[in-house]
């Protein structure tokens, strides 16, 4: 991804800034194109907080939608294509959605593309019982933990109540996406 600066962004129609910034919610280019109406910003953490706004304001079937374009840990599970939020790209020839290449740096970084056999069959079980409980994907920010403490963290958090997950979820996304934000903006 192109670096942009602030003032870039700022003088930015709404296609190109929606192109600049759409990847650093998964799937969800609505938070940005949502969120350029409210520039200028006077720096990047303004712009985060208005993109979180944008996320937090946005009705809960929304909010759900954007969980749910998250990639399961270690290798998404089957996703019944009426679960999951219609804008997601389907990988040809199955029923789940296309890792984006920011993902599969984010997963790397916390060592989940180097998982052994029973590691992967814990992640596996961890997330079948995670997303049928909640309905949604276990989100964490990946390039803020490793492996075991992710695994640490699904089994911590499956006994939270859904409402205390989904809260998490999108407090997980926002520093998702503030690390992506540094990424592109100089």
């Amino acid at each position: 991804m192109m670096p942009f600066s602030l003032a870039q962004l700022n003088s930015s129609d709404r296609p190109a800034f929606t192109a600049a910034l759409g990847h650093l919610f998964e799937h969800s280019p609505w938070v940005a194109e949502a969120t350029w109406a409210r520039r200028p910003f006077r720096d990047s953490a303004q712009l985060h907080a208005e993109l979180c706004t944008t996320m937090r304001t946005a009705p809960r079937e929304r909010q759900l939608a954007l969980i749910r374009a998250h990639p399961d840990l270690a290798g998404r599970l089957a996703c019944p294509e009426p679960a999951c939020p219609e804008r997601v790209e389907w990988v040809e020839g199955a029923r789940q959605p296309a890792l984006t290449a920011e993902s599969a740096r984010e997963q790397a970084s916390a060592g989940l593309d180097r998982l052994s056999d029973a590691e992967l069959t814990d992640f596996s079980r961890h997330n079948a019982a995670y997303s049928a409980k909640f309905g949604f994907p276990f989100v964490i920010c990946a390039r803020l933990n490793a492996k075991e403490t992710i695994l640490q963290a699904m089994r911590l958090r499956s006994g939270n109540p859904p409402a205390t997950e989904l809260t998490t979820a999108l407090a997980e996304i926002e520093k998702i996406a503030w690390l992506r934000l540094q990424d592109v903006v100089t």
